[in-house]
């Protein structure tokens, strides 16, 4: 494919990955409140949970797209990744159980995710709840969709709110520090949403439930990231690391060692500087 990242449509893209996601969440579902084989990956900075329904997905995806697009590099979070993606232009970035605690819970909050990230920019993302079956889907200089099932798609709007005491907070269910207690604290912040997922919580924005969160951990990955990005800024949000600069996409480091924060936009530079002398106390410095 050629032209420039504003004169492609993606629409064969779009359309495959709309197609997987379904079908991955569809796969996923069949072991949802079942028996589930539970491991712990040990990798990175920390222990994570990995269940039969996590491999069944991400091998669904990542045999379809490389069937579909065989000239496309690919990071899954349960393929083993190579530094063959490094000499491609075009990465797809593929989570296939975002939530993966939240699946095993049995409290609904997870997500197929499916990024294509271009030249180090994300530039088309698909999120799928398979619970609600509500999908988010967005393509660069096209905005971002909101399909709910029996309804017809919804253009996506982020909201206006830019004083930080009036935002709400789109807060992880599962991962609450001190640290993070006192971000709540100097933002005034007085309503919070508690769910799991990126996906998920920066959906909450993009539906105008909520119109900020912040991930303090080191912890997420790019394919946590790039289809929720893509679905924010194409919503008019906006994705930064924890010290206001953008996230670049297929690098050799895997981690978001600078944390991240997505808002609505209308006040992230403001937020940034709210969070800037926590961080210097916190002790930390970007990377």
């Amino acid at each position: 494919m050629t032209g420039t990242l504003q004169s492609q449509t993606y629409e064969h893209e779009l359309r495959v990955a709309l197609d997987l996601a379904r079908e991955a969440g569809a796969a996923i579902l069949e072991f949802y409140g079942g028996p589930l084989q539970v491991e712990q990956k040990i990798g990175f900075d920390d222990r994570e949970p990995v269940t039969q329904a996590d491999r069944v997905a991400n091998e669904l995806i990542v045999k379809a797209l490389r069937k579909e697009f065989p000239k496309d590099g690919f990071l899954a979070e349960e393929s083993v990744d190579t530094a063959h993606r490094l000499d491609k232009r075009r990465v797809w970035m593929i989570d296939p159980l975002d939530g993966t605690n939240g699946f095993i819970d049995g409290n609904g909050d997870f997500a197929v995710q499916i990024g294509l990230a271009q030249d180090g920019r994300c530039v088309l993302g698909v999120v799928h709840q398979p619970i609600t079956g509500v999908l988010y889907h967005a393509v660069r200089g096209q905005g971002t969709s909101i399909i709910r099932p029996d309804r017809n798609p919804e253009q996506a709007t982020v909201s206006d709110q830019k004083e930080l005491s009036l935002m709400r907070l789109a807060a992880s269910r599962s991962h609450r520090s001190p640290r993070m207690d006192k971000v709540v604290k100097a933002f005034r912040v007085k309503e919070e949403i508690r769910r799991g997922s990126v996906g998920i919580k920066v959906g909450l924005i993009i539906e105008r439930q909520c119109d900020l969160y912040v991930h303090l951990s080191p912890r997420t990955k790019q394919w946590d990231t790039c289809a929720p990005e893509i679905i924010l800024t194409e919503a008019g949000g906006l994705l930064t690391d924890l010290f206001g600069r953008p996230l670049k996409y297929n690098s050799p480091e895997v981690q978001n060692r600078n944390g991240i924060i997505a808002s609505n936009g209308a006040a992230h530079d403001r937020i940034v500087d709210t969070l800037a002398p926590l961080l210097a106390d916190f002790g930390r410095l970007p990377i």
